[in-house]
């Protein structure tokens, strides 16, 4: 069983903005009571942090399918609950590819991901509902 490298946030001196600080680089982290800019919050960087795992996985397995892929984004968008803690109380999560690809294919990588590689995913689901779907533009 591996340990994971230590983050850290650092409060920046003044309202609630901090800094994070991990292995591989930094970033601004703020509250969303502050001005728009100001940084990520706590909850967009879990959600940023289940498309970027995903994202990786599906476009690496897809890469070894051979498939064309030209373009990809994934967008994560949750509901939450409206008293405190007002935690993800569920996920969607819509891949969107370009290229000529092969549906089945795409289906594959998805589900390894979900079922299989996605660290994030496999956190997160034990404790809420996590639906995805995918679009395809040629």
């Amino acid at each position: 069983m591996g340990r994971s490298e230590p983050v850290r946030v650092t409060w920046k001196g003044e309202g609630l903005l901090f800094e994070a600080e991990t292995p591989h680089g930094t970033f601004a982290l703020a509250s969303g009571l502050d001005e728009p800019g100001n940084g990520v919050t706590p909850m967009e960087t879990l959600a940023t942090a289940l498309a970027a795992c995903t994202a990786m996985d599906v476009a690496s397995i897809l890469v070894k399918m051979r498939q064309p892929l030209k373009a990809f984004s994934v967008e994560v968008s949750g509901e939450r609950a409206e008293e405190h803690p007002k935690r993800f109380t569920s996920l969607d999560v819509v891949y969107h590819l370009t290229g000529d690809l092969d549906e089945r294919k795409v289906e594959r990588a998805i589900s390894l991901s979900e079922e299989r590689y996605c660290s994030v995913e496999a956190t997160l689901r034990p404790a809420l509902p996590i639906t995805s779907r995918f679009v395809i533009e040629s």
